[in-house]
């Protein structure tokens, strides 16, 4: 189940249509069933919350009016390793002091 800060892309009718940010999931007063506060990544932003069952937060397609939808997560990018340290070509650097002249 997608999850708070994910990022999905939503297609509608089967056409990708716009990137959201999930700011919010919460229990719906029918069992098994989210009130999904979406975070609208256009211009301007927009917020929207929809009611979804957990398939639906899993990224199985739904309707809304007769339209389907679909929440397709977009996995993070994966954090680079940490770069060895690595001296310049010219042999180890130095810091110099600046003076200021009065």
């Amino acid at each position: 189940m997608y999850a708070v800060n994910d990022l999905v892309l939503v297609y509608l009718d089967r056409q990708p249509a716009f990137y959201a940010r999930i700011n919010q999931i919460i229990p719906d007063v029918k069992r098994g069933w989210y009130q999904v506060e979406l975070l609208a990544l256009t211009l301007p932003s927009q917020t929207l919350t929809w009611i979804l069952d957990e398939y639906h937060l899993k990224g199985e397609e739904f309707t809304m009016g007769g339209r389907p939808v679909q929440l397709v997560l977009i996995p993070p990018k994966p954090k680079p390793a940490p770069e060895e340290p690595t001296s310049s070509p010219r042999g180890p650097g130095r810091v110099l002091r600046l003076v200021r002249k009065s």
